[in-house]
């Protein structure tokens, strides 16, 4: 009799045990939504698509009304792409105080390697993609069509930055050379210089010769991927020849990170070695 009791008493224990977890799991309320900023659309007459673009704003920006922030735009900048992680970086650096407050501004990519390449003679480069060579329409989406939009939706001020990854590195690099009044600070990680042969760098050449060496702030880093390491070098070389004294450049190897693993450690350098918050960067 008493081993029955010990036993009944065994079998009441265990099942305490597995229903705890569902008790728990019961007392639980209703799942809501976790929102860490704004997801909009944009109807694009430049790309004739609608386009999703997704904006995080730090905290304290809704609730002062005279608060302008500068505009960070990244293109890869989808939720399943590197809005999170860069999203993450910001909202750390401004709260440890080793970053000025952003908009942060990402691009969800419909057909990625069409908007963020140029035009290319490679028969190679043309494989990549049904359609490649729309940077210039990309471009024109975002000068004409998302930066009035979002200047006209958020407190914004003039200060931009285009900041991007492999062929987005490409695209900011491509846009640095051709159009540089439309950001004031162009970042680049692992730039896909390879692109049509490496053409880019004789054509940014060619345009800072036009413009004698004039240019505004370039960050470039490199992993360890020998493929982007070397015309990332060659433009480096042709920077080093071509931009005018006390240019505003860096070029920072980083051949510890592969290019899968580059991004993130790359973007907390540059940013926080491009935009302390006015104390942190006094001497």
């Amino acid at each position: 009799m008493h081993l029955i009791q010990r036993c009944r008493g065994a079998i009441a224990a265990t099942l305490l045990l597995i229903l705890a977890p569902l008790a728990s799991a019961a007392e639980l309320g209703a799942p809501q939504p976790l929102v860490i900023g704004d997801t909009l659309t944009l109807a694009s007459r430049a790309l004739a698509e609608t386009r999703r673009i997704n904006v995080y704003a730090p905290p304290g920006y809704a609730e002062s009304p005279t608060a302008r922030l500068p505009v960070l735009v990244m293109p890869d900048g989808g939720i399943a792409e590197d809005f999170l992680h860069v999203a993450g970086l910001l909202q750390v650096g401004f709260a440890n105080g080793t970053l000025r407050p952003f908009l942060l501004v990402g691009i969800e990519n419909t057909q990625r390697r069409r908007d963020l390449t140029g035009p290319t003679e490679q028969d190679s480069d043309r494989k990549i993609a049904p359609q490649v060579g729309g940077s210039a329409a990309f471009r024109a989406f975002i000068r004409d069509e998302l930066l009035p939009a979002v200047a006209a939706r958020y407190r914004v001020t003039d200060e931009r930055v285009l900041m991007g990854e492999s062929l987005a590195g490409l695209f900011v690099v491509e846009t640095w050379a051709l159009e540089p009044g439309l950001f004031s600070t162009y970042i680049a990680f692992d730039p896909s210089l390879w692109w049509n042969n490496a053409g880019l760098t004789p054509t940014a050449q060619a345009a800072l010769r036009q413009r004698k060496g004039a240019a505004p702030r370039l960050f470039l880093a490199t992993s360890s991927e020998p493929s982007l390491v070397a015309p990332a070098q060659t433009f480096v070389a042709m920077l080093k020849r071509e931009l005018a004294p006390g240019s505003a450049w860096q070029y920072q190897p980083m051949p510890q990170e592969t290019h899968a693993t580059i991004y993130h450690p790359a973007a907390l350098l540059a940013l926080r070695q491009l935009f302390k918050p006015a104390a942190a960067a006094q001497p």
